[in-house]
């Protein structure tokens, strides 16, 4: 895929993700979440510094400064104004056709800036999924979105598993819609609302 295929995607998961913060109610940021040792604040932290923050310095082939990574951003009141407006910043730093070409340095490697944008489009929708479905709300994306997703998913499933980022697959029907098999495939069970269940982070 390249640019013209993968930005729309991630307009349309980025304005999901905003839509889905603004609906996180403040009195559930210390409940658990599907991902094992995250509560709500946990995970909706991790969430905003890496689609948002991390996606506009990838973009700009920076390195995210240590104030970000250990910032709190549930501590602000208007956080979901303010990660809905840095993941408007961060998807206009992908506009331009010249930022898709070439490498992105991770610090610790190297890898094509395709292959960065798309796993970062799958983390707001994943970690949107579970953002949402910690907090009561659903997560939703197009067909073409959730193949696409799927598709990371499967290409990356296997990097993840290494560093712990996906639990073991889940089983679902073979006719299972493109978005809940991506969830599956990433540790996730789709069907299943309750926490404390098996899932990936």
């Amino acid at each position: 895929m390249n640019n013209d295929d993968l930005y729309p995607h991630m307009k349309e998961c980025a304005a999901e993700a905003a839509r889905v913060a603004r609906g996180v109610p403040a009195a559930r940021f210390d409940e658990p979440t599907h991902c094992p040792d995250w509560d709500v604040r946990a995970l909706v932290n991790h969430w905003v510094l890496y689609t948002s923050h991390g996606l506009e310095h990838r973009a700009l082939r920076r390195q995210l400064p240590e104030e970000l990574v250990a910032r709190d951003f549930t501590a602000e009141p208007d956080w979901a104004e303010a990660y809905a407006a840095q993941l408007d910043r961060a998807v206009a730093a992908w506009a331009d056709p010249a930022v898709w070409e070439g490498e992105v340095d991770l610090g610790t490697a190297a890898m094509p800036a395709v292959e960065i944008a798309s796993m970062i489009i799958k983390e707001m929708a994943v970690h949107g999924w579970d953002v949402a479905t910690a907090t009561g709300q659903e997560f939703h994306v197009s067909q073409d979105a959730a193949r696409f997703v799927l598709d990371v998913v499967l290409t990356h499933g296997d990097l993840y598993r290494q560093y712990d980022g996906f639990a073991d697959p889940v089983p679902v029907p073979d006719d299972a819609p493109a978005f809940e098999q991506a969830l599956a495939a990433s540790g996730r069970d789709p069907r299943q609302r309750a926490l404390g269940m098996t899932t990936g982070v």
